[in-house]
């Protein structure tokens, strides 16, 4: 009798929806909605696009190249076993660890809001203490965390559709007037940003192993789950700036969200929010630390990364303390803004190159080139808005970038070099 896979179309939707709506929004809609004001909306929209563009181009390739590797066998299948596919790979895993500081700095602004402090050494107390908390967990294998995962996603889904309807009955039209509309150019340079609150749609391409009927289903579960988190995502950025004047979200831009439910429940409505935000945020960091943990171990297999990160340690392996070991600094030496741009910048230009090299292969994956050359295009164009307004604004953002990549290929030849190490294929079809 044919075992029956674990994934069917709606249970790979609810899986793509539950890892996006996540702690981007929390993050985000601050952030993008200081820069963009009140047609921060445009932005999720074109964000949403782009997403789904890129879910199309990974859907197809997971098609053609299952693997857990992921992204890092879509780089090595694409431009070969190469420094260059090495470097990327190495740069992959930074990101990982970049966007985990961002989502626990995260967690340490609503953590330390929500009991009415405002001090960096509190927020970096918070910050630093879920991801402790977290390798803890990881460590001793604790299962709690990862049977309480449905209950997160049905509660955070519940607050932010609830949030979003009953916000719209209070919303001030004069915040959402086109006179105090802003140069529509800001709206463009926030897109980079709204792009990594849907983060995460990639998780369903993991579960191509245990889907039914992938061919069938892969695709269609990306452009429901993309589809719908942008509507929601449409609807909780209009109702936040809605609710806020342009200079409150700017104040409060690293805790908006929370912030916009005071108007329609008071000093309970921003605890709700702040609570909820701890518990998506505290439940994103679970399962990226366990993901990055798994690239790191995956790479080491593969040839990249040291063997270090191989050798078991209780539950996990060696690679889950030099993951954490390397987030603590981040969290301590940048602040919200920077290094969540500096991750939106990372994922961007990660999957941007994923999907130029893409086109070298496009006729092995029967994929429509026009849709993978869009998204290479719409990617490579919202990493030159981004970097062209973060010149102007906030140029160690840029230094910061590039110091990673240069760091990701440094350690790469080291590699080669001392280690004789180098990344392979995995999939071999």
């Amino acid at each position: 009798m044919k075992e029956k896979k674990a994934f069917g179309l709606w249970s790979a939707v609810f899986l793509g929806i539950g890892s996006m709506v996540g702690a981007g929004i929390f993050i985000v809609i601050g952030q993008a909605g200081a820069i963009a004001g009140n047609i921060v909306w445009l932005s999720f929209v074109f964000g949403g696009i782009i997403a789904l563009l890129s879910g199309y181009s990974l859907a197809k390739l997971a098609l053609r190249y299952p693997s857990r590797g992921g992204i890092v066998e879509y780089l090595v299948q694409e431009f070969g076993e190469n420094p260059f596919s090495g470097g990327m790979s190495v740069m992959f895993y930074i990101a990982e660890l970049i966007a985990l500081a961002a989502v626990a700095k995260s967690f340490g602004e609503y953590g330390a809001r929500l009991f009415g402090y405002h001090s960096i050494f509190i927020i970096n107390s918070f910050a630093i203490g879920i991801i402790l908390v977290f390798t803890f967990i990881n460590l001793i294998g604790a299962s709690i965390v990862a049977k309480s995962e449905n209950f997160i996603v049905v509660l955070k889904l519940f607050v932010l559709v609830a949030f979003s309807i009953l916000a719209l009955f209070t919303i001030k039209p004069e915040y959402l007037s086109l006179k105090d509309m802003p140069p529509i150019n800001d709206m463009f340079f926030a897109i980079g940003l709204t792009f990594f609150a849907y983060q995460g749609f990639s998780v369903i391409t993991n579960t191509i192993e245990d889907m039914e009927n992938p061919r069938k289903t892969m695709l269609k579960a990306m452009i429901i789950a993309i589809g719908l988190v942008m509507a929601l995502y449409v609807v909780t950025s209009i109702a936040v700036l809605g609710n806020l004047s342009l200079d409150e979200v700017i104040k409060s831009k690293d805790y908006a969200l929370a912030l916009a439910a005071k108007p329609l429940l008071g000093d309970l409505g921003f605890k709700i929010m702040a609570v909820t935000a701890l518990l998506a945020t505290a439940s994103a960091i679970n399962a990226t630390l366990y993901a990055a943990t798994e690239i790191g171990y995956t790479l080491a297999k593969d040839g990249v990364l040291p063997d270090e990160y191989e050798f078991r340690v209780h539950n996990s392996t060696e690679g889950l303390l030099i993951s954490a070991g390397l987030i603590i600094p981040m969290i301590l030496f940048f602040n919200l803004s920077q290094i969540t741009n500096i991750a939106a910048l990372s994922v961007l230009i990660i999957q941007g190159i994923v999907h130029l090299g893409h086109m070298k292969v496009w006729n092995k994956t029967d994929s429509n080139k026009f849709l993978i050359f869009m998204a290479f295009i719409s990617m490579l164009t919202v990493v030159i808005l981004t970097i062209w307004y973060n010149s102007k604004n906030n140029m160690e953002i840029i230094y910061y970038l590039i110091g990673s990549f240069v760091l990701a290929f440094i350690f790469e030849y080291l590699c080669r070099i001392f280690l004789n190490r180098k990344v392979i294929k995995q999939c071999v079809r």
